[in-house]
């Protein structure tokens, strides 16, 4: 009965061994920073958009746009950090309805 533990127990520290990088979590974690931007804008299609993004740390931030069907656009900020949870504002200006903004999250203090 112990001589089938012990040789488990033999493998897993033998794995343990082999493969020292894969059993043991050292993570290192360092500062990101990114910045990115596209945009499309194909008369063919009628597909236009944008979208631009940055992180610093634990910081996001960005906003994208997109024309509709209607032929508004809707427009989305966003940011969130450490500390705060993801917050959007969406604005809909043109096209067939009234200009609107709408939160999501948590209101931004501009």
């Amino acid at each position: 009965m112990v001589l089938p533990f012990i040789a488990i127990l033999v493998v897993l520290v033998a794995a343990a061994n082999a493969f020292p990088g894969h059993l043991v979590d050292d993570h290192h974690y360092e500062h990101s920073q990114y910045k990115f931007e596209y945009a499309v804008h194909d008369p063919h299609t009628g597909d236009v958009k944008k979208q631009w993004e940055s992180r610093d740390g634990d910081a996001v931030k960005g906003s994208y746009s997109l024309k509709e069907a209607d032929g508004g656009t809707r427009t989305v900020e966003y940011h969130a950090d450490k500390h705060n949870e993801f917050a959007a504002v969406v604005k809909k200006a043109g096209g067939h309805s009234k200009p609107e903004i709408t939160y999501h999250g948590v209101k931004p203090h501009y």
